[in-house]
C-alpha cells in the first residue's frame, strides 16, 4: 500500500465527520458514545438486513422496551411476534438470552471484545462493533460494506468466503488506534453510499487515489466471489382452519426453521425433505394457491389448503385461536403471513 496507515484512516475519518449517516442509533462523530444497548441491538438487527429495513423495528423495539432489562423482561412471544419480517429468528432468540443476560449483570454490557463475546448470540462482527462504537475500543469491524471497501482498496484476489481473513487482517492494518468506532462506521457508510455494489461512485471517495480496484479500472469485479451453488427446492403445505371467525395457529419448535414463531400449521417440511403432504385432521380441503419464499439455504413453494367448513372443537396437538381480523398482530414470519393473505383473499 502507498498511503501509510494514518493517512488511510485520516482521510476516512475526515470524509465521516462530514458526511456520516445520521441513523437512530448512532451518535454522530465528536459526541459521546451511544448506548450500549442501542448499538448492540442495531448491530443484531442489521445482519442479513438492510437499514431502511431495520429502522422501524429499531423504533418500535426502543419505544416498547426502552433499556436491556426491559427487553429481558418481555415475554418470548411478544419480543418474537414484534421480530416478525425481519428474518433469520434465530436472532431474535439470541437476542434474549443475552438481553437476560446481561440484566443478569445488573444491565452492564462488558465493555471488552472479549467479555461481548461471552455473551449469547455475540460473534466475532457483533463483539467487534460493539466494543469499538458504543466502548471506544479498538478492534476491526468488517461487515459486507467494509469488505467491498477493502477489497477495492487493495485488489484482493481471493474469493469470498475464504478471503475474510485476509480481509480482516487488511483492515487491521489500516484501522486506528483512536476513534475506532467512527472510523468502522465511517467504511460502512462509504459502502452504502459510494463504494456501492454497482457503479461505484469513484469521484466522490476519499480513497480514489489510493484504491488498486480503481487504478485498475475494475472496482466493481471487487470483492471476487466464489460460484454459488444451487439452492435445493423443497416442496410443502400450510393448513388454514378457521372457526366463528378465528384461526388456528400454532407455535413452532424452539429450536430450528422460524423456532419459536407462530405459524399455521404445517406438513412437516424443512430445510432437509419435502413436507409429508398430510393435513393435520380429516376433511374436505380446498386448494387456497402457493406461495414462494427464499431461505439462506433452500428455497420453498408453499401449498395452501383451507378447510372448507368451520370446525366443531379444537385440531389435535397445542394451539391457539386468533382473530382473523387481527391475523397482522400475531406476528406471522413472512412465509405464513403470505399465505394467510392467501386464505383471506380466497375466502373474502
Amino acid at each position: 500500500m502507498d498511503a501509510s496507515r494514518d493517512t488511510i484512516s485520516r482521510k476516512v475519518l475526515d470524509w465521516y465527520d462530514a458526511h456520516a449517516r445520521a441513523l437512530p442509533w448512532r451518535a454522530p462523530p465528536g459526541t459521546p458514545a451511544p448506548d450500549p444497548y442501542r448499538v448492540w441491538l442495531s448491530e443484531v438487527m442489521l445482519q442479513q438486513t438492510t437499514v431502511a429495513a431495520v429502522k422501524d423495528y429499531f423504533a418500535k423495539f426502543t419505544a416498547r422496551w426502552p433499556t436491556v432489562t426491559d427487553l429481558a423482561a418481555a415475554a418470548d412471544a411478544d419480543v418474537m411476534a414484534a421480530w416478525a419480517g425481519l428474518g433469520y429468528y434465530a436472532r431474535a432468540r439470541n437476542l434474549l438470552a443475552c438481553a437476560r443476560e446481561v440484566a443478569a449483570r445488573g444491565g452492564v454490557f462488558p465493555e471488552s471484545e472479549e467479555g461481548l463475546r461471552a455473551l449469547p448470540g455475540l460473534g466475532a462482527y457483533t463483539a467487534a462493533a460493539v466494543a469499538a462504537i458504543a466502548f471506544g475500543q479498538r478492534a476491526v469491524v468488517v461487515d459486507a460494506n467494509v469488505e467491498r471497501v477493502v477489497t477495492r482498496l487493495f485488489a484482493l484476489e481471493d474469493p469470498l468466503p475464504s478471503a475474510r481473513p485476509a480481509i480482516r487482517s487488511l483492515t487491521d492494518g489500516i484501522t486506528p488506534d483512536l476513534r475506532a468506532g467512527d472510523f468502522a462506521q465511517a467504511l460502512m457508510d462509504m459502502g452504502a453510499t459510494v463504494c456501492t455494489t454497482r457503479m461505484p461512485r469513484c469521484l466522490l471517495c476519499p480513497l480514489a487515489a489510493d484504491c488498486r480496484a480503481r487504478t485498475m479500472g475494475e472496482p466493481e469485479r471487487f470483492p471476487v466471489k466464489a460460484p454459488k451453488k444451487a439452492k435445493p427446492a423443497r416442496q410443502g403445505l400450510a393448513f388454514w382452519i378457521e372457526r366463528d371467525g378465528n384461526v388456528w395457529l400454532v407455535r413452532r419448535a424452539d429450536k430450528g426453521m422460524l423456532g419459536g414463531m407462530r405459524a399455521l400449521p404445517d406438513d412437516g417440511w424443512s430445510a432437509r425433505a419435502d413436507g409429508h403432504g398430510a393435513p393435520p385432521l380429516a376433511g374436505r380441503w380446498e386448494n387456497g394457491g402457493r406461495v414462494g419464499h427464499v431461505f439462506t439455504h433452500f428455497s420453498l413453494e408453499l401449498g395452501l389448503r383451507i378447510l372448507e367448513h368451520d370446525l366443531d372443537g379444537d385440531p389435535p396437538g397445542p394451539g391457539e385461536w386468533w382473530p382473523v381480523d387481527r391475523i397482522a398482530e400475531a406476528g406471522l414470519p413472512t412465509l405464513f403471513a403470505k399465505a394467510a393473505g392467501l386464505a383471506r383473499a380466497e375466502m373474502a
